[in-house]
This record gives C-alpha cells, sequence and structure tokens, in this order.
C-alpha cells in the first residue's frame, strides 16, 4: 500500500490535506455554525475516538457538539518506509493545527482536553492504527509519544509483528515482540487500542496490559458475524481491565459474513449500542465513528473513488465481510456534524437517563484517556 492509498483508504485528515478534490472525497459545511458553547453545553465531554478530520471538517465543527476527535496519522499493513511516513503525516497534522488554532489544538495531555474545552476548541488526538511503524524497534514508542500520539493501535487485520489482527485464520495471538510493545506502551502512557486486532491478540494483550486498553471501534459480533466486529467474550475482558468499547458508524453494523455490504441505520447503531452497553455495563461503552465531522456527499467521483478504494482493499487482503464499492462508512440518517447529538436525543427517546447518554457520547473515552495518560 503506497501512502497515498493508504491516506484514501482511511479517509482521515491526511487525505484531506494533500487532495481529496482529486478523489472525489466532497463534504458539506454547516450553512449556519452555532457557537461551540452552546452545543457543547449539552454534554460534559463529547469524544469521538476515531473520526477522520482535516481542513473541509472546520466549519462544521461548530455544530458537531465535539470536545475532542482522534485522528488516524501514518499507513497500516507490513511495507518499508512505515516510520518515515508517519513522520512526514505528523508534520503535515502539525501544520493543520497550527493554521486553525483558533478552532483546534493538539491534545498531548490530560489538560489539553480541559482547555480545549474552556477555550470552545476541539481538541485533537493523534493515532495510529499499526505498529508497522514501529519497523521492529521498540524504541520509537518513545519517539512517537514526544511526537505527540496518543493512541496507538497494536494491529490492522493482518498479521504483524505484534500479533494477528481480525483477518487471519490461524488466529494465533500476541507475539513475544508484542508483549515487548504493550510495555513500551504502558511506559509511555499512550492508550493501548486492540481495535481490528484477532480474538486471541485482543484476549491476550488485554490481560497483559498493565493500563486499561480500550477497542476504539467496533461492533458487536452477536448481532453481526463480521470479522470486525466483537465476540462479548473480548468486550468483557476491555471492560474488566478498565477499558471503553467504541462503536462505529459503518456497515459491519448490518453487513457480514454472507451477507450483502449495506448501509447501517440508526436502528443498527443503537441495538449495538445497546447490546455492548448491556454486555459491558453504562461506564465502558463509547464512540468511534471511523468517519468524518462535515457531512458526507455521494457524488459520481466519490464513488469511483470509493469502487477503486475497495478494489485496493481486496487485492491487498485487508477487506472484510460487509465492505463493498456501495457500503459507504456512514449512516444516512446521521450524516450531518451534529450525529452525535442526535444520536442522543434518540436514546433519551427510547428512555435512556442523560447520565447514561453523557457517559456514551465521550465521558467514558474521556476517563479513560485520564486514567491512562495521566497515571
Amino acid at each position: 500500500m503506497n501512502a497515498r492509498t493508504a491516506e484514501l483508504d482511511r479517509r482521515k485528515a491526511l487525505a484531506l490535506l494533500i487532495g481529496s478534490a482529486a478523489a472525489g472525497c466532497t463534504v458539506a459545511h454547516a450553512a449556519t455554525p452555532v457557537p461551540l458553547k452552546n452545543m457543547r453545553s449539552r454534554w460534559s465531554f463529547v469524544v469521538d475516538m476515531e473520526g477522520g478530520f482535516g481542513p473541509d471538517d472546520i466549519p462544521a465543527l461548530a455544530a458537531s457538539g465535539l470536545n475532542a476527535i482522534s485522528m488516524t496519522l501514518g499507513q497500516v499493513g507490513n511495507a518499508p518506509g512505515r516510520f518515515e511516513a508517519l513522520i512526514g503525516d505528523i508534520a503535515k497534522a502539525d501544520g493543520l493545527i497550527e493554521r486553525y488554532r483558533t478552532n483546534i489544538l493538539h491534545a498531548r495531555r490530560f489538560s489539553d482536553l480541559a482547555r480545549a474545552k474552556a477555550t470552545d476548541r476541539t481538541a485533537v488526538i493523534y493515532n495510529v492504527q499499526d505498529t508497522s511503524e514501529l519497523e521492529g524497534d521498540t524504541s520509537r514508542i518513545t519517539v512517537l509519544k514526544n511526537l505527540g500520539i496518543g493512541v496507538v493501535q497494536l494491529t490492522y487485520n493482518k498479521r504483524n509483528l505484534c500479533g494477528d489482527g481480525c483477518l487471519e485464520p490461524e488466529n494465533a495471538g500476541l507475539s513475544d515482540f508484542g508483549r515487548e510493545v504493550i510495555a513500551g506502551i504502558n511506559d509511555q502512557h499512550l492508550l493501548l487500542d486492540l481495535s481490528h486486532g484477532g480474538q486471541r491478540t485482543i484476549s491476550e494483550a488485554a490481560r497483559y496490559s498493565k493500563a486499561p486498553p480500550a477497542i476504539t471501534h467496533t461492533a458487536c459480533r452477536a448481532l453481526v458475524n463480521n470479522q470486525r466486529n466483537l465476540y462479548d467474550e473480548q468486550m468483557r475482558e476491555i471492560a474488566e481491565r478498565g477499558g471503553v468499547v467504541g462503536i462505529f458508524f459503518i456497515a459491519y453494523l448490518r453487513s457480514g459474513i454472507g451477507q450483502p455490504a449495506l448501509d447501517a441505520t440508526p436502528e443498527d447503531l443503537i441495538a449495538h449500542i445497546e447490546h455492548a452497553s448491556n454486555v459491558v455495563g453504562e461506564d465502558h461503552i463509547g464512540i468511534g465513528t471511523d468517519g468524518g465531522v462535515a457531512a458526507l456527499v455521494i457524488t459520481p467521483a466519490f464513488r469511483d473513488f470509493w469502487k477503486k478504494r475497495y478494489e485496493d482493499r481486496v487485492h491487498q487482503g485487508l477487506a472484510t465481510a460487509g465492505e463493498g464499492p456501495e457500503a459507504f462508512n456512514y449512516i444516512p440518517e446521521y450524516n450531518t456534524p451534529d450525529r452525535f447529538l442526535r444520536l442522543g436525543d434518540d436514546l433519551s427517546k427510547r428512555g435512556w437517563p442523560a447520565r447514561r447518554v453523557d457517559k456514551l457520547l465521550g465521558g467514558n473515552f474521556h476517563r479513560l484517556l485520564g486514567d491512562v495518560w495521566d497515571a
């Protein structure tokens, strides 16, 4: 996977920074932004623990209600040059933060989250979704921390030096190197993310980690049999260690093995949220949309890009069941910047008390970041 493909593949900040228009990834802006303080006063702290972000999302922030968003930098998969590419991505993201410093700030420590809220800005958390950037060198974990990475995901779908991802049929689990990496992540007070991991890798890593881990973006395998979704057992293991499980807004909420790839609905999302909440309890569930802030506009050019993206993922062995050229990473009914607030309203109508909604929309991930970063 080359740098251009990887950035487009994730629809994250760097894709927007270096040419989303060429890819046909067109986003819409909020027509009349509402002051941040008015939207954000409804919930204590709203967090998207896996979201896309770039310049085109800035106008949408005012309506989003987001206090913090975690954006992916670097590339996934086993190939040379991963560390060098990540350094370049961090430099571009730092430039984005500086350019829009009145709207956003880089959250390097837990106190930055409070500072962002106090100044009506959105805190941007840097994450990586693979440890391929280490290229076998655990000393680079310290470098990642010094460069402002706050969340490190151990594996991405396939096997790497740390362990097996969710697409590996052998399900071999965590390696000795993986244990060294987790120890380094713990020592540097970074959040360990076990999303995209294999069943054994997740279980073994959760038990080995000295700090609470997270699954920032997933769904429930008890409802949809998809490799990217978690069994109840893995969700409980995360919760038992004090961690948080984030539910995403993509096709895996509906599409699984042997099922056609279809857009998810609000009903699908809420079913997964309520199942996960029943499994892990209200203190261990959150949201990681795996999408952007601004509304996604499905243009002909974007359809062409998405089809090519899907074909590339199939070729690289990264695609899971439930992906497809017409299965976009969004929920059409929540395709607005204020999707978190709309979800909160929908859950309130279902009888969720305000306390429980508040924890889901960000309170739990906010607490977890404090537990790990300030430990």
